[in-house]
């Protein structure tokens, strides 16, 4: 998106953004919110702040002089974010714990996407060390495992011993663990999201669930520099529904986020498939083996109609 700003591909009339409250010298920061916010403020041709004392002071590329503002509105307004959190299904937290057990590698750079894999992937992860962040969107559960130590950025190649993302969403201690805190480095998207950003991390992970920056993190960490990353996609083996997630092939006119060459594991509860360096035949067993135990069968005779030969490991 920063990148339609800057190349006029979508000029901005108007940037209205919510920043903190300016320091001495006059300078305020765009709080947990830098992600297209700096691009779009540097190109409009007129920017409105909504100045707030609630909103966080934030490090890194998200300082912001107010004689760049136009208009200045003084407000009280609180972030939005999570005022009570919703409890994790089994589903969910076996999910996490797969991923944390067999995937996650301690000294790794991870990135997570929003929701509640994510979540419990983290919550999953109190014994690992020398873990760091690299990502879009920062969560609040990152929080709790630095301050085990869990989290402490020691082994990262990009600016290490820092916490590097483009915004922040979640809990009221979040936000306020966010306040005047060095150890987080806010920078716009379109460099967090930078394909040779992303590689240049050391044991880059990514793990996602939905759309949003994980077109970015799933095509640049297979090719990690160091040789080393991994990109997960996770998902329930089911819908709310009862629908299988597992499909022998997509419906008309669905949208295709990630393509199959860029698909290195997809963990369900009900196990984790290793795609890399597969056929289609041998792809379409790891990933019947973790549908739900009775949506395989179908899977199974409507792969044998789709390939004329059964989905088998060799």
């Amino acid at each position: 998106m920063p990148t339609y700003f800057y190349d006029n591909s979508l000029p901005v009339d108007v940037a209205l953004v919510s920043v903190s409250s300016p320091d001495k010298h006059g300078f305020c920061t765009l709080g947990v919110n830098v992600d297209t916010a700096k691009a779009a403020l540097e190109m409009a041709k007129k920017v409105i702040a909504l100045v707030s004392p609630k909103i966080p002071r934030t490090h890194g590329n998200s300082i912001v002089h107010q004689s760049h503002f136009d208009y200045i509105v003084e407000s009280n307004h609180a972030l939005h974010g999570i005022t009570s959190e919703q409890p994790l299904s089994q589903e969910e937290m076996k999910i996490g714990q797969l991923i944390a057990e067999n995937l996650v590698d301690n000294g790794a750079t991870l990135q997570l996407g929003i929701g509640a894999i994510p979540d419990s992937t983290l919550i999953s992860m109190k014994q690992h060390k020398d873990l760091g962040i690299h990502t879009e969107m920062l969560g609040h559960n990152v929080v709790d495992l630095i301050e085990l130590g869990v989290v402490n950025n020691a082994k990262k190649t990009v600016m290490p011993g820092r916490v590097v993302t483009s915004f922040a969403f979640g809990t009221e201690k979040l936000y306020e663990y966010l306040h005047n805190n060095s150890m987080f480095h806010f920078d716009c998207c379109g460099w967090t999201n930078r394909a040779e950003v992303i590689r240049s991390n050391s044991r880059m992970t990514s793990i996602n669930s939905g759309f949003g920056g994980q077109t970015d993190f799933v095509t640049a960490t297979p090719t990690a520099y160091d040789g080393l990353g991994k990109s997960i996609m996770a998902l329930p083996s089911r819908t709310s529904r009862g629908r299988s997630r597992i499909t022998v092939a997509l419906t008309t006119g669905a949208g295709v986020v990630t393509t199959r060459g860029h698909t290195r594991y997809v963990v369900t509860e009900q196990g984790i498939a290793s795609l890399g360096g597969k056929n289609v035949r041998q792809r379409a067993y790891e990933l019947i083996k973790i549908a739900h135990p009775d949506d395989r069968e179908q899977l199974e005779k409507a792969s044998f109609e789709r390939l004329k030969c059964m989905p088998s490991p060799d």
